[in-house]
């Protein structure tokens, strides 16, 4: 960018390298110091080292605030004048720059400094450093102010992307729906740790913080969309408000089935979150424990169960424990036994319904060919499965298939008939167990029936 304390390139030469004068100097010699006595000739070296000083400060301060015309000050000077005038032309060239427009008008504001003398070039130069203050400073946006606006920009970038790779292919190459859910997971994940930094979150009884699993609902909803593609009817069922027991088939090796029935909820209107109780073992691997208390997950204890239906919430239980989700694939879709039926007494004692549920699809995510027993006592694992992926491909064999999910909840079986004392008769407790085990195990059959092929449904 030319420099406007420059004198015109015609007469004087050009600037050097770092945008100061070069032949500048040697011209103002000639203007400034006229043929007299060697004491004059030395007060105008002087002069004029002090006008090239201010003509480079002005420089220096102008192109660190990103402009090149001189600010008028108001001043009586016919020196102010001539600068003020040939800086209005500039101020509406500030969209040129770089172009010949621009540079030829800052060729007008130096021929304007060049016409004058040394000392009214010294007046002019001051003023317009003065003027210098009141020119707008650009303002670096805070730390804050970036987080909250950079998903809004990243998203605009990508959705005027899809439309042009659309436009080009003919159909939808970026996924702006599932997009949308990532940047969400992220933007909340991102405020949810800035409040746990600043000691801002609630926790119940049990661990469960609610801000904190609904972050990472979105991330689940995109798997239960895109990867797994559930279909999940009868909702309708499960009560909007009060205490309720969900009891479903248990399958998959790890218990990726009870995340999904959870989301099935949120995803068909029903705003609530069902606390998951969960084998001994899951709690003692320690990332994963944490995990699972702060999204609801709670031991698969009486008492703990009877407490959360008797404060009005939606309990899940899977009677067949770590027998069901270990069943080797020659018995995929068998329901095993459900003990006792601790999970009716339960129930009973709360007055609360039960709601079958019957999921297909958690079958095929690990099918188990065998199970090394050494080994998963070797490890604290109630079972060290074989899977066509684990353990041949390493961590790769740890990431589910992409099976067709079925998930049908079922009327409920109403408790709330019975006296309270009926909890402690084993024939009836059987009784309901045994009922609950038959709508689950026709569910399936009935949904496995509708499945035509394991991954494309």
């Amino acid at each position: 960018m030319s420099s406007f304390t420059e004198l015109p390139d015609s007469a004087y030469g050009a600037e050097d390298g770092n945008g100061h004068l070069g032949a500048h100097e040697e011209a103002l010699d000639e203007v400034v110091a006229p043929r007299r006595g060697g004491r004059g000739r030395g007060r105008a070296a002087d002069l004029r080292r002090r006008v090239v000083a201010l003509q480079r400060a002005a420089d220096r301060e102008l192109r660190r605030r990103g402009v090149v015309s001189l600010p008028a000050a108001p001043s009586p000077s016919r020196a102010a004048r001539a600068v003020r005038g040939a800086a209005r032309p500039v101020s509406r060239a500030r969209g040129a720059l770089g172009s010949v427009a621009g540079r030829e008008q800052t060729r007008s504001v130096r021929n304007a400094l060049f016409g004058l003398g040394e000392l009214q070039q010294a007046r002019a130069v001051r003023h317009a450093l003065a003027g210098l203050a009141r020119l707008p400073r650009q303002r670096i946006p805070s730390r804050e102010s970036l987080q909250q606006e950079l998903p809004m920009h990243v998203m605009g970038a990508v959705g005027q992307l899809a439309m042009t790779l659309r436009d080009l292919t003919g159909r939808d190459v970026i996924d702006l729906e599932s997009l949308n859910e990532l940047l969400s997971f992220a933007y909340r994940a991102a405020e949810v740790r800035k409040n746990h930094q600043q000691r801002q979150y609630q926790l119940d009884d049990f661990g469960f913080d609610q801000e904190w699993a609904e972050t990472v609902l979105p991330l689940v909803k995109l798997v239960y969309r895109k990867y797994w593609r559930v279909e999940a009817t009868g909702v309708k069922h499960v009560p909007r408000r009060g205490p309720a027991l969900l009891v479903s088939n248990h399958a998959g090796v790890l218990p990726f089935d009870g995340a999904m029935i959870k989301t099935a909820l949120f995803e068909h209107g029903v705003d609530r979150h069902a606390r998951a109780l969960i084998a001994d073992w899951f709690f003692g691997i320690p990332m994963l424990s944490w995990f699972l208390r702060r999204t609801g997950q709670t031991l698969g204890n009486p008492d703990d169960t009877h407490r959360l239906l008797r404060s009005g919430e939606l309990v899940l239980v899977f009677p067949e424990g770590v027998k069901g989700t270990g069943k080797p694939w020659s018995e995929r879709y068998r329901l095993r036994r459900f003990g006792r039926g601790g999970f009716v007494e339960s129930a009973i004692r709360a007055q609360a319904p039960i709601v079958p549920i019957s999921v297909v699809g958690s079958e095929e995510l690990y099918p188990m060919l065998a199970d090394i027993r050494p080994l998963a006592r070797l490890t604290g694992f109630p079972y060290f499965p074989v899977t066509p992926t684990w353990p041949w491909l390493g961590p790769l064999g740890l990431v589910p298939l992409p099976s067709k999910w079925r998930i049908e909840f079922h009327a409920p079986i109403r408790t709330d008939e019975l006296p309270v004392e009926a909890a402690d008769d084993p024939s009836i407790v059987m009784q309901y167990a045994d009922q609950v085990r038959d709508v689950i195990q026709e569910g399936l059959v009935a949904n496995l029936m509708q499945r035509r092929n394991v991954f494309r449904g």
